[in-house]
């Protein structure tokens, strides 16, 4: 008898162990808190079709990837090789991993950037370009900014991720050096909250396999970007080369990738290889010029060990890198 009540005792305290953890896993991933709902809820209201088809590219005011193309052979003509083939690229309803970044500038203007959800401890990752997302280093305000996966003709099929409040990480190299200086380091994650629905970004869509050190050299790459203003993504097959720097002014050596009519709001859009079942992420648009100074070919800043020290910071809690001065 004594046996028996000692069992059936231990039976409840492990069921109310196992209601407990489920209930508290079922909250983390399903059930947002109020104030991240209610975040979620009012961008959704604010990120309307009209707003999100008139946001500009986060370019607009560098000219990264659509500026006119300079002389070949200068340190600004990094375009097209004479000879060399393009690749077209065509426009498409896009994919759940891939999405767009939405936020207001100081002026109230829309900006757009492009990103992707990467595989996380959390759940919650999303990678973009560094230039994308450096001016939201620490506390900065976040002025609406909101992750939309597979965003495409006004619709957003898996709601609208709220990025967290200090939840910006950009490399303090790219912070310290400036965009051109430390185009080696034009890579960023940002850490979101649950949608309205209180679903977290890499349960809702899946995620995209990090590949770091893996050479310059990819095929084939497939490379999807939101070009800004326009209500569909765009993707290309291509192949990415080892690209070395010319221009004093962006050292290093950088993936290089043809592919046409990625312009501004591309940035920050992945460079995928297949990898087992799925995709895996290679680079992002950025890094040489910003990503490049025509719309036929893109770069990326190199994926290695910074990446990899990102991705960590990130996935741990460090404190966001930021500014200096």
């Amino acid at each position: 008898m004594v046996r028996r009540s000692r069992i059936v005792r231990y039976a409840a305290t492990l069921a109310a162990l196992l209601l407990s953890a489920s209930f508290v896993q079922g909250a983390t991933a399903n059930g947002a808190p109020d104030r991240s709902r209610k975040l979620a809820v009012q961008l959704n209201a604010y990120w309307t079709p009209a707003r999100m088809a008139a946001a500009l590219s986060s370019d607009a005011d560098q000219g990264a990837e659509s500026a006119p193309s300079a002389p070949a052979g200068s340190p600004a003509g990094d375009g097209p090789q004479p000879g060399e083939y393009i690749p077209p690229s065509e426009a498409f309803d896009g994919m759940p991993q891939v999405g767009t970044f939405f936020w207001t500038d100081t002026t109230g203007a829309g900006r757009t950037c492009s990103g992707s959800v990467v595989r996380s401890p959390g759940r919650v990752l999303v990678l973009s370009a560094g230039h994308c997302l450096k001016d939201y280093a620490g506390t900065s305000p976040q002025r609406n900014l909101a992750f939309v996966p597979q965003y495409h003709d006004g619709l957003k099929p898996y709601g609208v991720f709220p990025v967290m409040n200090n939840g910006v990480y950009v490399s303090q190299q790219y912070y310290d050096l400036g965009q051109d200086a430390g185009a080696e380091y034009d890579f960023a994650f940002a850490v979101t909250e649950p949608n309205e629905d209180g679903r977290l970004v890499q349960d809702a869509v899946g995620g995209l396999r990090l590949l770091t050190g893996t050479g310059y050299d990819h095929a084939p790459v497939r490379m999807v970007g939101y070009p800004a203003a326009t209500e569909k993504p765009l993707e290309c097959w291509s192949r990415t080369t080892e690209w070395a720097s010319d221009d004093p002014a962006d050292p290093g050596t950088f993936p290089r990738i043809a592919c046409d009519g990625f312009v501004g709001g591309t940035s920050g859009g992945p460079m995928l290889v297949p990898w087992l079942s799925g995709w895996a992420v290679i680079g992002v648009i950025g890094g040489y010029h910003t990503g490049g100074n025509t719309p036929q070919v893109s770069y990326s800043a190199y994926f290695g060990a910074a990446t990899q020290r990102l991705y960590q910071a990130a996935t741990t809690g460090a404190p966001p890198a930021g500014p200096t001065s």
